[in-house]
């Protein structure tokens, strides 16, 4: 069964990203309906290989709701406990959030705003619900600011169509983002997209660098669908920095561009002739023709690039 449903789980994770199946043309059988997610999160606790380097951060976790996870428990179960166990920050009064099943969230409420009003994260029984909770457990304080600014800009503006650039900037972060924090020659080479100098020259820094994958949805494709190409919105600086920022800093989004698989010592294929010399993944920063930085003022830290 769970050979079964981790095959099924892949057909649909190649139609999501509009990408073929092998054999041709997805049959309807294998996407409609969509494989039952209770199987797929308690069969196996999800298949995962918890041993890559991008999951470093939350692997205790991860282990340790995967085991619950094959015992049976849902997901919103056993992330609440889980969290239950987590050492809260000081800052976080409130305390830790539970994970409730997807169906406690009201019709027509707001995802965020219902967080932030409850305490209380809908959870599917889904992968990506999955890491969005170990990220929750790992990084409370930076997630609740996160959910903090959504939700006041959901109370001032409401819920649009278009989020407006506050709220895309938090979801991108929340979904996509990254933090880097090490030694300037690395921060400065990304600042301008010298990749070689940054993966190549300057190989040997990236031990005394830190880089965390924060965002679940990227966690979710490294998972997934590890490739090449797959980048993440970088900040340079650390989660406990970012929790001071201003909605202002968010919104100018400043994130750079970062391939995740290039991070050294990250992918087995970086060892293959030319894997760094792609230019559609490690594309020059241009800027009206030119190699240059692109700049904006951070509150109390300088400057922050785009």
């Amino acid at each position: 069964m769970a050979q079964q449903d981790r095959a099924l789980r892949g057909a649909l994770v190649s139609q999501a990203l509009g990408e073929s199946a092998a054999t041709g043309a997805l049959p309807s059988a294998l996407v409609k309906p969509p494989i039952p997610p209770i199987l797929t999160a308690q069969a196996d606790g999800f298949g995962l290989d918890l041993s890559v380097p991008w999951l470093a951060p939350v692997l205790a976790n991860a282990e340790w709701v995967r085991r619950r996870l094959c015992a049976g428990e849902s997901v919103a179960h056993a992330l609440s406990q889980c969290a239950a166990t987590c050492t809260v920050p000081p800052q976080l009064a409130a305390g830790p959030v539970r994970f409730v099943p997807q169906a406690e969230l009201p019709e027509g409420a707001a995802y965020e705003a219902h967080i932030h009003r409850t305490g209380c994260v809908p959870t599917r029984d889904n992968l990506h619900d999955f890491f969005n909770g170990l990220v929750w457990c790992w990084q409370p304080a930076l997630k609740r600011r996160l959910n903090e600014l959504q939700a006041e800009a959901i109370a001032t503006q409401g819920v649009a169509a278009h989020r407006g650039p506050l709220r895309d900037a938090l979801t991108l972060m929340d979904e996509n983002g990254a933090l880097l924090s090490g030694p300037e020659p690395l921060l400065s080479a990304l600042r301008e997209r010298r990749w070689h100098e940054l993966f190549i020259t300057h190989r040997a820094l990236w031990a005394e660098a830190r880089f965390d994958v924060f965002g679940h949805a990227l966690m979710e494709k490294l998972a997934l669908a590890p490739r090449k190409g797959l980048t993440a919105h970088v900040l340079l600086a650390r989660a406990d920095d970012c929790i001071s920022w201003p909605a202002a800093t968010w919104a100018a989004k400043p994130f750079l561009p970062l391939p995740v698989l290039a991070v050294p010592g990250w992918w087995p294929a970086q060892d293959e002739p030319g894997f760094y010399d792609d230019a559609t993944v490690f594309r020059p920063l241009r800027v009206q023709g030119h190699l240059q930085p692109v700049q904006v003022t951070a509150p109390g830290r300088g400057t922050m690039p785009m």
